[in-house]
């Protein structure tokens, strides 16, 4: 693990692992990327399949139907949600990430940069060069940090997996697939046929 911080901050170290969201602002990168315990993680350069963006498209557009006029919002990638330990100072940020979508229903936890705080609801559609990010660092992020619905959907193959924070720790659901009606549990009233979600994705 190093720990000499890098002289010229918009050229990163890959490498080293206190990075701030301080730092994150002050770079000049072609590709997304995301901090994770100060560590920088890189997303797929190439954009994603279309299938992901259809996915993302098509949910978000359900869920901010359903929310209109409601003191919840929705918000879809690039939109940077930053997760404060001790300090809300963007030098003592060491988490920030960039969900393909996410509600917030504290507006306090709202400005011009994104979020800072935790969302209540998180949504990850996994494609073959983030999964393992997905389901590991963030899985761990997000519990930590207390947002309180997860979802990670597998376009793909047309699944959707939902944990669930129960006393501080994620709760998975059962797989969910093709015939499952799913609701969420932070938002009431919000369900969603999956047979009939993603043969309009199709």
């Amino acid at each position: 693990m190093k720990t000499k911080k890098p002289d010229v901050v918009n050229e990163p170290d890959l490498e080293y692992t206190n990075h701030s969201y301080a730092d994150y602002l002050s770079w000049q990168m072609e590709e997304v990327v995301e901090l994770i315990k100060g560590k920088i993680f890189k997303k797929a350069a190439a954009a994603p399949k279309r299938i992901h963006q259809k996915v993302s498209v098509e949910l978000s557009f359900r869920l901010t139907g359903f929310l209109k006029g409601k003191k919840c919002q929705v918000y879809t990638a690039p939109f940077d949600v930053r997760f404060p330990e001790n300090s809300t100072a963007d030098h003592k940020i060491h988490d920030v990430v960039q969900p393909d979508i996410c509600v917030i229903c504290d507006p306090e936890k709202l400005d011009d940069r994104g979020c800072i705080g935790a969302p209540d609801l998180i949504v990850e559609i996994l494609s073959p060069s983030n999964s393992k990010t997905e389901l590991k660092h963030k899985f761990e992020l997000y519990e930590v940090n207390g947002v309180r619905e997860y979802w990670i959907i597998h376009a793909e193959t047309q699944d959707l997996l939902i944990y669930s924070l129960k006393s501080g720790k994620y709760v998975p659901s059962r797989l969910f697939t093709t015939g499952d009606v799913v609701e969420l549990a932070v938002i009431n009233g919000f369900k969603l046929d999956l047979e009939e979600f993603f043969e309009d994705i199709e």
